[in-house]
C-alpha cells in the first residue's frame, strides 16, 4: 500500500540511485538512434534556473524517445570555464597561502587547478541527478580531458595548415584586471550616469571654419583615449565641413597634426557632426580607420595606464616604423582615470574645453573582473571566419539544419552574414595551450608538439624553441562538443552511431557564440563516406530566457535570482537571505535585496520536489518566448502531485487483490469506460503531436487536462457506483477495475518523461495489476493512440451527464444548499437525446449529484418556483420550496450585501481621491480598480439571488 501522503523527498533520491545503478541511461544500441549534446555547463558553476529549465526539456525529449525504442545517448559534460574556473583558484590560493599564480608557476598553479577540479568541480553534475537527468554517465566528458584535448590540437594546427587560423594584431575586448583578452558574451553593458566632454581641436596653418571659427569641436565620453587620435571625422554630406575635408587639426596636449576625413560613419545630427578617430582604442573608430587607412595607436598598458610611449600600427595590423608617437610629459604611467582628469584640466588651462555635460552611457564591464573592459590592439590568434561560414549559412538555408522556432534563422543569417574573424586566444594559464612554438627571431611554428614541430619545419635540436603562452578561447574547445565528445579525431563506432546529434536545446543569447561555431567547426571536419560536410544536429530548439515573475531578468545584483534546488528541497528564510546577499559584485546592494527576499518569501520556500519543478517548466515552455517564473504555478503542480498521488491510492484500494482482468477474461465496458479510454487516446494524439512540433507547454497542458480534470475529478466519481452497487455484474465490476489500473498506468508511461520520479514509484505499485512486467517504467514502451478506440457517442453522453451534475452543483452552491442533502431535480425543454440519455444515465446522475429523484415535466404541468440551469436547451429545475429557510436566508444574504457595500464605499471614495491616484504606482491603482469591479460584480450577483429567493 502507499503512503497516505505524497513525500517527494522520500522516492526521489532512491529512485535516482536505481536508475544510474541499474545502467538505464546508458544507450541500448537497439533501434533508431536518438542523441543529443548537453551544453555544457562551467565546471565552476552550480544548477542555475536557466539550467534547470534546458535540462528538463533535454530529458523530456530523451526519456520520451528512448520510451519509443530508440537507441538514445543524452551525452553529458562540463566546460573548463577558462577565466572563472582559473579565478576560483586564484582567490582560493590568495584566501588560504597568501600567493599568487606567478608565485607559484605555471606548473605548479596547474596542478592546483586539477587539485580543485577535482575535490569541488562536480556540483553541477550532482545538481543534475537532483533534477533527474537521464544522461549517460558512463560517457562524462571534460573539455580539458585528455581524448578532447587531443581533438583540440587537431582542429588547430589543421585549421592552422588550411591557412584559416593566423595571428595578428587586431583590436578586441581586453579586461585590465585579468589581463585578457575576452568574448562579447563576457562583457556586460550596465546603464550609467557619465560625461559627455567638447573639446576645441584647433585648424592647423591657418585654415577656419565656414562661420569663421579656427578649430572644430569634438565630443567625447572617454577624453584619456585623445592621446591615441589619428584623425577627426565628418561626414561627407554635410556641407559645414565639406570644404575642410583634406585639411588638419592640431591635436591638443599632444600637438601632433592629424587629417580631417569624411566617413558616412559619422552622424551628422549627433553633437557638433565632428568625431574624433582613435582607431586603436574604440571598435567603431578602428573601422573607420581600417577603410581610411589610418595609423592605430595604443596608448594604454594592459593595466590600462598610460604607456611611455604610443606603440603605432598600420591599418594592416604591420608595424609603423616610420610616425612618431610621443606621450606629453607627465602622462606616463597614470590610471585611465587619472589621465582623463588630467587632460581636462589641461584643456582647460589652454582653453580648449569647450563644455562638459551629462550623459548616460553603457559602460562594458566584465562579467568576472567587473571592471571597464577596453578594446585594445594586441597580438592574438584569430580564425578567419569567412571560409567556414559559407557552408554554415548554406546548410540552414537548404533546410539540413532547422530552427524552431523558425524566426531564429533570421538572426542566425544577421550575425553569419557579417561577421568578423574570431579571437581565439587568451592571456591565461588555465585551458588548451595554443600548439605553436617560437624560436628566439620570433617565428612561428604550428604543430601538435615540440617533435612534431622540428620533423614538420626541420629544425634543428640546437635552435630553442618556446610554447606559445597563451591558451584558447573556451568558445573554441566548445565549438567542437557534438563530435569531440563521441571520440573525435578517430572514427569510432560512437561517431559514426550518433553523429549527427538530433536536437539541441539552447538559449537564444548563444546562437552565434556557440551554436554558430559549433556548425562551422562540424561541417569543416566531419564528412560522409562520400565527403559530404555532417551537420552537428539537425534541429536546434531555442527556447526563451528565465526570467522572474514580473519579466525581469534574473540576477545577483537585482535579488531575484532563484535557485531550483531550494524550490526542490525548501529553504529557510535567513538561509535564503544570507545566499542571496553573499558574494555580490555590489556589498551595496545587500540591503536591498534582503528587504525583498523577506517581502516576497516571509517564511521561506517550501519544499516542492523535482516533478513539480520540472512540470513546471514544461508547463511555461512555449516556443521561443521568455519565460516568466511565479513560484505560484509550482506550488499549483505540487498539488498536481498530490492529486495523482490520491488518485492511484483511490485505485490501489479498490483493485488490490481483486479481480482486474489481468488475464484477459472476459469484462464488460460501461459507458464511462469507453468515453475514458476514448479521451486517453485523444489525449496520447494531442502529446504526440505537442512533442513534435517542441510545445512543451501543450504536452504538459493535455496531461494535466487529462490526469486532472477526466481521469481524477470525473472517472474515478464515475467508477464508484459500478464499484459499490451489489447489484452490478461481475463482468461490469471487472471492466471498471480493468480500466482504472489500466488508464492509470497509460498515463503513468505517458507523464513520465515530465515527471520521472512520481510516475516510477506509481507505477511500481500498479504494473502488476495493469498486466505488465519490467524493472522501470523508463523502458516501457511510450503510449500510441489507438483511433479505432475513439468513441464518439460516449464522448457526447458524458458531456450530457457532466453538464447535468454540474447545473446541479452549480445551483446548490448558489442556493447555499448543502452537498449532503438528497434533492429534488425536474427537466424540461429537453430532446429525444435528452431523454435518452437521462433514462440510460440516471443511476450515475442520483448518485453523483445526490438526488431524490429525477424526472420530466409533463407537458400540461406549470413549473414551480424553481432555480434553473441550462445544459444545452434542456432545462434542469431545483424546486426552491421546502429547501432553504427563507427569512434565514434572507438575513444572511443581507448582511454579506451590507459589508460589500461598506468596501466598495471605501474603494470608490480611495479611488475619488485625485491624491492618491496621482501619487500611487500605476499597478497599484489598477489593483484598487480590480478589487472594486469584483466587489460590484459579487453585489449583482447576491442581489439577483435575493430577488430569487423573495419570489418562493
Amino acid at each position: 500500500m502507499m503512503e497516505k501522503t505524497y513525500q517527494p523527498g522520500q522516492i526521489e533520491s532512491q529512485w535516482y540511485a536505481f536508475w544510474e545503478e541499474q545502467g538505464f541511461f546508458k544507450p541500448s544500441q537497439q533501434g533508431e538512434p536518438f542523441s543529443i549534446m548537453i551544453p555544457p555547463p562551467n565546471v565552476t558553476g552550480s544548477l542555475h534556473m536557466g539550467h534547470a529549465f534546458q535540462d528538463t526539456i533535454m530529458d523530456a525529449l530523451t526519456r520520451y524517445y528512448r520510451m519509443q525504442g530508440r537507441d538514445t545517448l543524452w551525452q553529458v559534460g562540463t566546460d573548463h570555464a577558462g577565466i572563472a574556473t582559473q579565478m576560483v583558484v586564484e582567490r582560493k590560493l590568495a584566501a588560504e597561502e597568501d600567493k599568487t599564480r606567478h608565485d607559484l608557476g605555471r606548473e605548479a598553479f596547474l596542478k592546483k587547478v586539477w587539485e580543485w577540479k577535482a575535490e569541488s568541480g562536480g556540483t553541477i553534475t550532482r545538481q543534475l541527478r537532483r533534477m533527474g537527468a537521464s544522461v549517460d554517465w558512463s560517457r562524462e566528458r571534460f573539455t580539458m580531458d585528455e581524448g578532447f584535448y587531443k581533438a583540440v590540437q587537431e582542429v588547430f594546427v589543421r585549421l592552422h595548415d588550411d591557412k584559416l587560423i593566423y595571428r595578428g594584431k587586431r583590436l578586441v575586448n581586453w579586461d585590465p584586471k585579468l589581463h585578457t583578452a575576452i568574448s562579447d558574451l563576457e562583457v556586460i553593458s550596465e546603464d550609467e550616469k557619465g560625461k559627455l566632454w567638447h573639446f576645441r581641436y584647433p585648424l592647423a596653418n591657418g585654415v577656419k571654419t565656414a562661420d569663421g571659427k579656427d578649430y572644430l569641436v569634438v565630443a567625447t565620453t572617454r577624453p584619456e583615449t585623445m592621446l591615441g587620435d589619428t584623425a577627426v571625422a565628418v561626414n561627407p554630406e554635410d556641407d559645414r565641413y565639406r570644404d575642410l575635408v583634406g585639411k588638419s587639426v592640431i591635436l591638443p596636449v599632444v600637438n601632433r597634426e592629424i587629417p580631417i576625413i569624411a566617413d558616412s560613419y559619422v552622424d551628422m545630427e549627433f553633437g557638433t557632426g565632428c568625431v574624433k578617430i582613435t582607431p586603436a582604442h574604440d571598435f567603431n573608430d578602428y573601422e573607420v580607420g581600417k577603410r581610411n587607412q589610418l595609423p592605430m595607436i595604443n596608448v594604454f598598458t594592459i593595466d590600462a595606464s598610460i604607456r611611455e610611449e604610443g606603440e603605432v600600427v598600420n591599418s594592416d595590423g604591420t608595424a609603423n616604423l616610420e610616425m612618431q608617437a610621443a606621450i606629453p610629459a607627465g602622462y606616463p604611467g597614470l590610471d585611465r582615470y587619472e589621465a582623463r582628469k588630467k587632460i581636462v584640466a589641461d584643456f582647460d588651462a589652454q582653453g580648449y574645453l569647450e563644455e562638459i555635460k551629462d550623459h548616460a552611457l553603457k559602460a562594458p564591464r566584465g562579467d568576472r573582473s567587473g571592471v571597464v573592459i577596453e578594446p585594445y590592439l594586441t597580438d592574438q590568434w584569430f580564425v578567419a571566419v569567412k571560409a567556414l561560414a559559407e557552408p554554415a549559412i548554406k546548410a540552414v538555408e537548404d533546410g539540413n539544419i532547422q530552427f524552431v522556432p523558425k524566426q531564429y534563422e533570421n538572426m542566425y543569417f544577421a550575425w553569419m552574414r557579417d561577421l568578423q574573424d574570431w579571437c581565439i586566444s587568451r592571456q591565461l594559464w588555465w585551458g588548451h595551450r595554443i600548439p605553436a612554438w617560437y624560436d628566439d627571431q620570433g617565428n612561428v611554428y604550428v604543430a601538435r608538439n615540440e617533435e612534431e614541430v622540428r620533423s614538420k619545419y626541420s629544425i634543428d635540436a640546437s635552435v630553442a624553441l618556446r610554447q606559445d603562452e597563451d591558451v584558447l578561447d573556451t568558445w573554441f574547445s566548445s565549438a567542437l562538443w557534438t563530435f569531440g565528445t563521441l571520440g573525435w579525431p578517430e572514427n569510432t563506432r560512437e561517431l559514426q552511431t550518433y553523429h549527427p546529434t538530433s536536437v539541441l536545446v539552447t538559449g537564444f543569447d548563444i546562437i552565434f557564440f556557440w551554436v554558430a561555431r559549433m556548425i562551422m567547426m562540424t561541417m569543416h571536419f566531419i564528412k560522409d563516406e562520400d565527403g559530404k560536410s555532417q551537420v552537428p544536429f539537425k534541429t536546434v530548439y531555442v527556447h526563451g530566457l528565465v526570467r522572474d515573475s514580473q519579466g525581469a531578468k534574473m540576477s545577483k545584483s537585482k535579488g531575484n535570482v532563484l535557485d531550483p534546488i531550494d524550490l526542490i528541497d525548501g529553504i529557510e528564510l535567513e538561509s535564503l537571505v544570507t545566499k542571496r546577499t553573499t558574494g555580490l559584485m555590489r556589498p551595496q546592494d545587500a540591503p536591498k535585496i534582503e528587504k525583498a527576499t523577506r517581502s516576497e518569501f516571509g517564511e521561506g520556500i517550501a519544499s516542492y520536489g523535482t516533478d513539480a519543478l520540472r512540470f513546471t517548466f514544461c508547463s511555461l515552455a512555449s516556443t521561443g518566448r521568455d519565460i516568466k517564473f511565479d513560484v505560484g504555478r509550482i506550488e499549483g503542480y505540487r498539488n498536481f502531485c498530490n492529486k495523482i498521488w490520491n488518485a492511484a491510492r483511490y485505485v490501489l484500494m479498490n483493485t488490490e487483490g481483486q479481480d482486474c482482468g489481468q488475464n484477459n477474461e472476459s469484462y464488460e465496458l460501461g459507458l464511462a469506460e469507453r468515453w475514458i479510454i476514448s479521451r486517453l487516446q485523444e489525449t496520447e494524439q494531442q502529446v504526440e503531436k505537442a512533442v513534435a512540433a517542441f510545445r512543451f507547454d501543450q504536452a504538459s497542458q493535455a496531461i494535466y487536462e487529462f490526469i486532472w480534470n477526466e481521469y481524477c475529478d470525473w472517472y474515478l466519481e464515475l467508477s464508484k457506483p459500478v464499484l459499490w452497487d451489489d447489484a452490478a455484474s461481475a463482468e461490469l465490476k471487472r471492466g471498471t477495475r480493468r480500466t482504472l489500473v489500466r488508464v492509470l498506468e497509460t498515463a503513468l508511461r505517458m507523464a513520465h518523461p515530465f515527471m520521472p520520479y512520481i510516475t516510477e514509484e506509481i507505477w511500481q505499485k500498479v504494473k502488476e495489476l495493469a498486466g505488465k512486467s519490467g524493472p522501470t517504467i523508463m523502458q516501457q514502451p511510450y503510449p500510441v493512440a489507438d483511433a479505432s478506440r475513439i468513441d464518439q457517442e460516449a464522448a457526447a453522453s458524458i458531456e450530457w451527464l457532466k453538464g447535468a451534475i454540474l447545473a446541479v452543483r452549480n445551483i446548490r452552491g448558489e442556493m447555499d444548499i448543502s452537498p449532503a442533502k438528497a434533492i429534488n431535480v425536474i427537466l424540461a425543454q429537453g430532446d429525444d437525446s435528452d431523454r435518452a440519455r437521462l433514462q440510460a444515465n440516471q443511476s450515475f446522475l442520483m448518485k453523483l449529484a445526490k438526488l431524490e429523484s429525477i424526472r420530466w415535466l409533463a407537458a400540461d404541468e406549470e413549473a414551480p418556483m424553481s432555480a434553473t440551469q441550462l445544459v444545452g436547451a434542456m432545462q434542469v429545475l431545483v424546486p426552491m420550496a421546502g429547501l432553504i429557510d427563507k427569512e434565514a436566508e434572507l438575513a444572511r444574504l443581507g448582511k454579506e450585501i451590507d459589508k460589500l457595500l461598506k468596501e466598495q464605499q471605501r474603494l470608490q471614495g480611495k479611488l475619488g481621491n485625485e491624491s492618491f491616484v496621482s501619487k500611487a504606482p500605476e499597478a497599484v491603482v489598477a489593483k484598487e480598480k480590480e478589487k472594486l469591479a469584483e466587489v460590484e460584480t459579487a453585489l449583482t450577483q447576491l442581489r439577483e439571488q435575493v430577488s430569487r429567493i423573495e419570489s418562493i
